[in-house]
């Protein structure tokens, strides 16, 4: 019976699959290069989009920035005209004030007694004054005490003095802000206010 040798066909066979299994594994590093080179430049490509993204943001967000300032300068400035229109509008209303003030003290002002110096410091009166007796000094506290707009009268120092017929006073009262509110008369005592003198 004739030998054949197959050893030289299964060396072939072998280097054959050696090979394509070379080649495959060839073609698979290429492709997973290849596919991290595009997943590569697609991720630079969203990151570069969003750094974009972000940057107009942070533009936008400067403008906003600078509007709400702008804002709160207008609060500012409105709370300020409010504040002066409120100032205003409470000397307009306290004009009459004076006026009313000086003639209820020459209402309450019993026979007998006058006022040498009237001092105002805000709502707070200082009288110093001449009565013929202290019976006229009491009835000048009673009469502030009823008064619309006076009230609190306290006596300091009452002294008779030789060279006068009658006594000299200090009295201390407050004045009372009347001011109409729809149709409702209100009163309040008057706020601080720089001191006044009249004598």
């Amino acid at each position: 019976m004739p030998r054949i040798n197959l050893l030289p066909w299964r060396d072939q066979q072998r280097r054959d699959r050696k090979l394509a299994f070379l080649v495959a594994l060839g073609g698979a590093v290429v492709l997973a290069a290849v596919t991290a080179f595009i997943a590569y430049l697609l991720l630079g490509s969203m990151i570069d989009a969003q750094d974009r993204r972000n940057e107009r943001l942070r533009a936008q967000i400067k403008v906003l920035d600078k509007q709400i300032e702008e804002i709160n300068d207008l609060d500012a400035q409105k709370q300020r005209f409010i504040s002066r229109m409120q100032i205003i509008e409470k000397l307009q209303r306290s004009r009459p004030e004076v006026v009313h003030l000086f003639d209820e003290l020459v209402k309450q002002m019993p026979d007998g007694t006058y006022l040498t110096s009237v001092k105002q410091t805000g709502p707070k009166l200082k009288l110093d004054g001449v009565a013929q007796s202290s019976t006229r000094v009491s009835t000048l506290m009673r009469n502030i005490s009823a008064s619309q707009w006076l009230r609190n009268p306290e006596l300091e120092v009452v002294q008779t003095k030789a060279d006068t017929a009658g006594s000299s006073f200090v009295l201390d009262a407050e004045q009372v802000s009347v001011e109409t509110d729809n149709n409702a008369v209100v009163k309040r005592p008057l706020r601080a206010n720089s001191g006044s003198v009249v004598k």
